[in-house]
């Protein structure tokens, strides 16, 4: 009776090349988490005095809410600067 050959392992596949990391790694200036952290919480402190009535006007108005919103993603999109 003939004997089953036996497969050959797959040779392993090459890895993909990672390109060094620089030496020194790049910071984000001062400036960019301070602004971003202040318009996060500006822009909800605006929002909440808003419903809780405490801006002046004493009623609910569309332009702290949008004002609120405004500075929410003007610190969103700063995370994206941060390094």
């Amino acid at each position: 009776m003939p004997k089953t050959k036996r497969r050959k392992p797959a040779p392993a596949k090459p890895s993909r090349y990672t390109p060094p990391k620089p030496k020194t790694a790049k910071r984000s200036p001062l400036w960019v988490p301070t602004t971003m952290f202040t318009a996060l919480g500006a822009g909800m402190v605006v929002i909440l005095g808003n419903y809780l009535q405490l801006l002046p006007g004493g009623a609910v108005r569309n332009g702290y809410l949008f004002l609120g919103l405004g500075l929410l993603v003007g610190g969103f999109v700063l995370s994206t600067q941060l390094r």
